[in-house]
């Protein structure tokens, strides 16, 4: 590896399995030491945990609900303390569409998606730009993890999708506030990813053959397939980068509309 996040900290929220857990691993191949977050596989983590440290890197597990603004401040609070500071932020953590339609979908439902999906991600933000503002360090890296779905729309998904199309924004307002402070926000919208939430299609050759289908590289991406394109993102070869969406998704939305 080229050591491009050498010595660099990084939090990723969701890192104790899918995208969040490669992406790790992707960093501390290129240097960075890691902050392991984590909601209830404790077990995930401490793999991830040790996936790191195999490749010479330190991590910490900690382990907190993002949709609730106090754990957030603990979570940064044990980055803080055991780090000095974080330089690269990852919001990967998240719930999926529950699959019910509007005229079915309860409060409860649609708020425990924006909570978890918008909350969680503006909750860690705005904690990780106080700490850059008020410390010594200059410039740094958000990247929020979005979908193909902030904009292609999933019926029995309004809940998941508004929560990823409102992080889009969330995502482009901030890069519009912290240019000035060389604070670089971008978004990684995955498009099928085999992954836990794809994990019906990865239990059924069949199913995941036709869920492929309208994908024109016809096949799922791999986690570390984002991972290292998150590694672009949290690295200095993104530094006039920013306010974007990169979408992974093997041409997914290329194709959406055009009868396949």
């Amino acid at each position: 590896m080229t050591g491009r996040l050498q010595d660099r900290i990084a939090l990723i929220t969701g890192s104790d399995s899918g995208i969040g857990q490669a992406t790790a691993i992707e960093f501390a191949k290129e240097g960075a030491d890691l902050v392991v977050h984590y909601l209830d596989d404790a077990g995930g983590a401490e793999k991830t945990r040790q996936q790191v440290e195999a490749q010479g890197r330190r991590a910490i597990v900690v382990q907190a609900d993002i949709a609730d603004e106090d754990q957030v401040g603990r979570l940064f609070e044990d980055a803080m303390e055991e780090f000095g500071r974080v330089d690269v932020l990852m919001n990967n953590a998240g719930i999926d569409a529950s699959g019910d339609e509007v005229a079915d979908l309860s409060t409860e439902t649609f708020d425990k998606a924006i909570r978890t999906n918008l909350y969680g991600a503006f909750f860690c933000c705005r904690r990780y730009v106080q700490l850059r503002k008020s410390g010594s360090e200059t410039g740094g890296k958000i990247i929020n993890v979005t979908s193909v779905h902030q904009n292609i729309p999933n019926a029995g998904g309004a809940d998941y999708d508004c929560s990823k199309g409102a992080l889009r924004m969330l995502t482009r307002t901030l890069a519009l506030e912290l240019a000035p402070l060389r604070i670089n926000v971008n978004s990684l919208g995955p498009g099928m990813v085999l992954t836990p939430f794809n994990q019906a299609a990865i239990d059924d050759p069949k199913l995941l053959e036709e869920q492929v289908q309208s994908i024109p590289w016809k096949r799922a991406a791999e986690p570390a397939e984002i991972g290292r394109l998150a590694v672009f993102l949290a690295s200095a070869d993104s530094d006039y980068v920013t306010g974007a969406t990169y979408f992974m998704d093997g041409g997914l939305m290329i194709n959406v509309g055009q009868g396949a």
